[in-house]
Formats: structure tokens, sequence, C-alpha cells
């Protein structure tokens, strides 16, 4: 994730600037063209893309810290409407969330049983509709099993946005493919530039390409959560753990 767009700007502007400085010796007219105009056009088109692209990754970042508040708030407003509901409902739905926001707190400090959390969680929100099937074949008119009810349909709506926004929704490989495209020949120009005006220019080379790395690493782990690198803030479903584990 760091070593590849890398080598896709080292690499281009090394090319470029062999290429250039051979140029440069044969054909020495070409060190007056506006060739500087060009690779200033295309280095501000790939900054455009970059800002795009990383646009695209934090706003599917801030998507999930709203997911999380939304998610904590619907368990929370769930757990309480169950203390209205008769036994054994009350109980079972209590200790079954309970369990849920362990996992939910658990998985923010270790990613490692991703697959068996997710497994385990699509089974408590299988419980709790069961439950609540249960309580609508009971009492269809009642007011307080149909709160029950919309608490858990939210969860459970929270849940499969949390899931597809984390591990379904990416940015599109073909943005990527343009970016690397993009990037490509505007690093390739670079490089022949300097190399027509007889400049080496390595330093610049690696400072350039670790800048353009540590940008595409970001937009990389932003979009990816489940690497675990750049983790959103559970403090709230950690605090709602401490609090419900206290009733």
């Amino acid at each position: 994730m760091f070593i590849l767009p890398l080598l896709a700007v080292v690499l281009p502007i090394l090319i470029g600037l062999r290429f250039g400085i051979i140029q440069g010796k044969t054909s020495p007219d070409l060190i007056a063209a506006p060739i500087g105009n060009v690779v200033t056009a295309a280095l501000g088109l790939v900054g455009f893309m970059l800002a795009f692209t990383f646009q695209m990754a934090t706003n599917r970042f801030e998507r999930r810290k709203e997911l999380l508040l939304e998610e904590v708030t619907n368990i929370r407003t769930t757990y309480l409407r169950a203390s209205l509901l008769p036994e054994p409902y009350n109980s079972g739905t209590r200790n079954i969330l309970k369990e849920y926001v362990q996992l939910r707190a658990g998985f923010a400090r270790n990613q490692a049983n991703l697959q068996r959390a997710i497994s385990r969680s699509q089974s408590i929100l299988d419980t709790c509709w069961h439950f609540a099937e249960q309580l609508a074949a009971q009492d269809k008119g009642s007011e307080v099993y149909a709160l029950f009810i919309s608490s858990v349909n939210d969860i459970v709506g929270n849940y499969n946005q949390r899931i597809t926004m984390g591990l379904e929704y990416r940015i599109p490989k073909a943005v990527y493919a343009v970016l690397f495209i993009i990037t490509f020949l505007s690093m390739l120009a670079f490089g022949y530039h300097y190399g027509l005006h007889g400049r080496s220019g390595f330093k610049l080379t690696i400072l350039f390409a670790v800048i353009f790395a540590v940008v595409i690493f970001l937009i990389l782990i932003l979009d990816h959560p489940e690497m675990g690198i750049l983790k959103i803030n559970h403090r709230p479903m950690l605090k709602l753990y401490e609090q419900i584990q206290n009733r």
C-alpha cells in the first residue's frame, strides 16, 4: 500500500529523466519548448484526482462514524424498551444485547476475529427479530410491542449499513486506475522536463515520491477500515457497554 505508490512515482520520473537527458543532448532546441507548462497542467490534474479520491475516502470514513453513533443510540433505545416486555423476552433481549455490545466493543480493540464476530452478531439480531415476531403474534395492537419491534428493526438496518459501508463499499477500481495512469504519465513528463535541462533531481524525485505515496497510503487505509490501521473512535460504544453492564 505504500511501496507500490512510491514506485509508481519513482520509476516514471527516472525513465523520463533518462530520456530527457538523451533528448537534450541530441535535440538542444527542445529545451526552449513550453514543456514546463504541460508538466504544470499535468501535475495540477494529478492534484485534482488526489483531492477527488481523498474526498471520497473521507466521506466514507465520516459516514462510518455517523453509523456508529446511530447504532449506539438504537441499541440503548432497544435495551430500555425491552424492560417493558414480559418475561422471558425482557431478560432474553437484554442479555443478548449485552453480548452484542460486548462484541462491538471488543471489535474496536481487536479485529482478528472479524468473521466470528459478524456471524455471532447476525445470530443475535436474528434472535431479537424472532422475539419481535412472537410478540407481534401475541398482540398486534400493543403500542409497547410496536415500539420494541421498531427499535429492533432500526438495529438490523443499522447493522446492514455498517457492514456494507465497512466491508463492501470501496472506492471504484476505475478511479484508482485513472489515478495511476494520470500519475504515471505526469511523472514521466516531469522527469523528462528535468532531464532536458540536464538536472538529475534524484533527491527531489525521492521527496516527491514519498509525499505522493503517503497521500495514497492515507486514502487506502481510509478506504479499508478492516485493516485496523486508522480506527474510528469507539468510545461511545465502550461507554454504552459499561452502562448496560451496571444495570
